[in-house]
């Protein structure tokens, strides 16, 4: 399954509501995906500082980690088949649909033969 990371907020904005982290997590549950991890781009870089520093790594990563963001991500896993979800857009939509906040698309099929 990939793993999306989207912003906490946006999607929030796009879902139309607030929701905690475990009120999120159980309305991934019963969609049918699973939040895999809350963090933040600074705590990503902490970690990975970390790991290079018990490596004998260079401190250029230190530097981001200072600089970097404190906004909360959802890490979401989403099954492979998905396309339509890989974006915090295409999360939004499936969610708000889910939930009966937003009407299906409706698809028609096109004439291309020409004739008509």
């Amino acid at each position: 399954m990939p793993t999306v990371g989207v912003n906490r907020d946006k999607l929030f904005e796009k879902l139309g509501k607030v929701y905690t982290d475990e009120e999120f997590d159980h309305l991934c549950f019963e969609y049918g995906i699973e939040l895999d991890d809350v963090t933040s781009e600074k705590e990503m870089l902490r970690k990975e500082l970390a790991s290079a520093m018990a490596k004998g790594g260079d401190n250029k990563l230190a530097a981001e980690a200072a600089a970097a963001s404190e906004e909360v991500i959802y890490k979401i896993d989403i099954p492979a088949n998905r396309y339509d979800m890989l974006c915090v857009e295409g999360i939004a939509r499936a969610l708000n649909i889910f939930r009966g906040t937003q009407a299906a698309p409706e698809y028609r099929l096109a004439d291309m033969s020409g004739e008509g």
